[in-house]
């Protein structure tokens, strides 16, 4: 690595350092030649244009090397005893302490001659790039060294301690978000390598122009040039160290916002795509937009179009806003401040498809830190998931031993059964000790043995999908049967089967499984033998889970998963989902109305009518007439006659069961073939 390169990691910079009065002037060679101005050559000691320190990088590493010589020439002259000042009786000037160590640096104090050496020059030869046999720089070499260096010095930026049980234990917040993991190339290249993640990517980004710094995603260059929307940030109050920011719509932003929603009430894509070639960057469009290519099965310009949201909302944070202190708050009741959660959310979900789990970890930490206490999109349900799959486990373990007593986390099966998961794969790992591997396998069994007993409905689904068949005991006993599954409330089977469908892939390793199997033989010895905290267990499962909230039903409908969604109750599934905002809080905080609509087209089919009637504001307000209560009541009667309707057609449509066909009572008899 060149020593530019360590001087900009160190902090350094050049060219900074106070100026001596003789320390930029002409060498002796070319002040001799300076009046008739003869020669110039290349060797010359000092600078006659003061400007080449700032562009001249030769001169710089060369001016470099010389304060290291020159250091160790005082080195020198404290072990002699300051020999040239006993010569000359002066102190040595800051002109020969600074500049070269070939030759003296002349006065330009009247009455003191100039003194010079006879030591020759050293002449500074230029470095050139070494090349490979393939004839490319090593510059992508050196690139993977910066990158490793800048890793371990933030690394060693948290100070962390081991704790009795053998978990790495950091002092940083726990929400404390890094930038340079909220970029999927940072982990793309740690799989990869930088050459095959970048490829020629590197000299089109030094061509792009007008492109602002953002830390959520990267801007590309077939997006359409970014202008302001009409959004921007305000910090609305600071309690306690913690800032409360909000997004606001300008009053051209809110006029665009109403001409979304009745495209969304078209029922027409196109009309959403024609908003978004005169308003490229509207963040509302952009995400039902997405929703309507991922429905299309194209991930990739879903995944662009949740990008370019991310862009523009990025670009009008706060300047105070910060995204890694984890102090920064928005409230989601406010509709401004959904999209930007949504579309955090998006993003982390197509991370964890792309194969970046690190990635979306950090993503989800920044949900998470943006409302910890009410968790709108409650991505404690995936937090662990992506903490698995990531290996940071440290981080998952700390999150529940913090989290425990305020939270309750043990009440949740992800957490209940991904915790002494981590433990186990902890107890795998070769660099431990002996005494904490005895306690991580200690810990592991004692949490799985508690997730088995509190919630017994997990094991035969998880061993369902993991294909694996029990034996005849786990099979045969009343504890992990079909009753532990039936009687289990629906909101507790709606957690179970999101953790369930979510990872079960963890689970299919052998070992893990013998670990599962020896810790389900002991659970059932404890239920046989009467374990008062099995008893304890049945009795919280009846008290608790009598119904989800409303924000795990908003992330069952987000996480695209046919397990959870097919055991949302009716009363969520039968409400018309968008997906710029799935299930709105029944608290809105609404800082502006949309205008009326008064007048609806007299030539609307009943069709037309019928879809519309679909969607969670459809009124026939508009059509009533104000000459009289009559007309009023037969426009709400009609209204509440449309909504029976739909409810009749949902319960018929959900009640509907398909007979098997008759079975032939002699499959084997006489039959003639052709």
């Amino acid at each position: 690595m060149s020593r530019r390169a360590l001087r900009r990691l160190r902090g350094e910079q050049r060219g900074q350092e106070p100026l001596e009065p003789g320390g930029l002037r002409l060498g002796p060679e070319e002040a001799e030649e300076e009046p008739g101005r003869g020669r110039r050559g290349p060797e010359r000691g000092g600078v006659s244009n003061l400007y080449e320190l700032i562009t001249n990088e030769e001169l710089e590493d060369e001016l470099g090397s010389k304060e290291d010589r020159a250091d160790s020439r005082l080195k020198e002259r404290d072990g002699t005893g300051n020999n040239a000042e006993a010569e000359t009786g002066e102190p040595e000037s800051d002109g020969l302490r600074d500049g070269e160590d070939a030759q003296q640096q002349d006065q330009t104090v009247p009455g003191l001659q100039p003194t010079s050496t006879n030591k020759p020059r050293k002449k500074k030869k230029k470095r050139k790039n070494k090349r490979t046999a393939a004839g490319e720089t090593l510059e992508d070499d050196n690139l993977d060294d910066i990158d490793s260096i800048l890793g371990q010095m933030e690394d060693t930026n948290g100070v962390s301690y081991e704790t009795s049980s053998g978990v790495i234990a950091d002092t940083r917040p726990l929400l404390y978000v890094e930038h340079r993991n909220l970029n999927p190339e940072t982990e793309l290249k740690r799989y990869f390598g930088a050459r095959a993640v970048l490829g020629d990517q590197r000299p089109r980004q030094r061509q792009r122009q007008y492109a602002h710094s953002t830390w959520l995603t990267a801007p590309k260059n077939t997006w359409p040039r970014y202008s302001r929307t009409g959004i921007a940030m305000k910090l609305l109050e600071t309690r306690r160290g913690v800032q409360h920011f909000t997004f606001e719509h300008h009053r051209e932003y809110q006029q665009v916002q109403f001409k979304f929603l009745d495209a969304v009430e078209s029922l027409d894509p196109n009309n959403i795509v024609l908003l978004l070639q005169m308003n490229p960057y509207h963040v509302d469009s952009l995400l039902q937009l997405s929703e309507v290519f991922r429905m299309q099965e194209d991930q990739e310009m879903a995944r662009d179009l949740v990008e370019r949201a991310l862009y523009s909302l990025e670009c009008a944070f706060h300047p105070v806003f910060s995204l890694t202190s984890g102090t920064c708050r928005l409230d989601y009741r406010r509709p401004e401040n959904r999209a930007f959660y949504l579309s955090l959310f998006k993003h982390m979900i197509f991370l964890e498809k792309r194969g970046c789990p690190r990635t979306a970890l950090e993503f989800s930490k920044l949900i998470l830190s943006l409302d910890p206490e009410n968790d709108p999109l409650c991505v404690l349900l995936l937090i662990d998931l992506l903490s698995l799959r990531a290996r940071e486990y440290a981080f998952l373990i700390r999150i529940f031993q913090e989290w425990e007593a305020h939270r309750n986390l043990s009440q949740l099966p992800n957490f209940a059964f991904s915790v002494p998961l981590a433990y186990f794969f902890l107890s795998q790992q070769e660099e431990i000790s002996d005494l904490e591997l005895s306690q991580a396998q200690e810990r592991a069994a004692h949490l799985i043995q508690h997730a088995l007993i509190m919630f017994p409905s997990v094991l035969m689904p998880l061993l369902d999908h993991c294909s694996v068949q029990p034996d005849s005991v786990v099979a045969s006993h009343a504890f992990f049967g079909l009753q532990a599954q039936i009687s289990q409330p629906p909101a507790l089977n709606q957690l179970v089967s999101l953790y369930v469908g979510r990872t079960h892939s963890l689970w299919k390793d052998p070992a893990i499984m013998a670990w599962l199997e020896s810790n389900v033989h002991e659970v059932l010895r404890r239920v046989d033998t009467s374990d008062p905290v099995v008893a304890e267990s049945a009795q919280k499962r009846k008290v608790r889970y009598q119904s989800a909230p409303r924000n795990i039903y908003r992330h069952v409908i987000l996480s695209e998963l046919k397990e959870a969604t097919a055991a949302l109750p009716l009363e969520v599934s039968s409400q018309p989902v968008m997906g710029f905002d799935p299930l709105p809080p029944l608290d809105t905080i609404s800082s502006y109305t949309r205008p009326e609509r008064t007048n609806h087209p007299s030539s609307e089919s009943t069709l037309s009518l019928f879809f519309r009637s679909l969607l969670p504001n459809f009124t026939l307000q508009g059509e009533v007439r104000h000459d009289g209560e009559e007309e009023a009541g037969a426009g709400r009667d009609l209204n509440q006659g449309v909504h029976r309707l739909m409810a009749a057609m949902r319960d018929m449509l959900a009640n509907i069961q398909f007979q098997e066909p008759p079975r032939d009572e002699n499959p084997d008899g006489d039959a003639d073939w052709d």
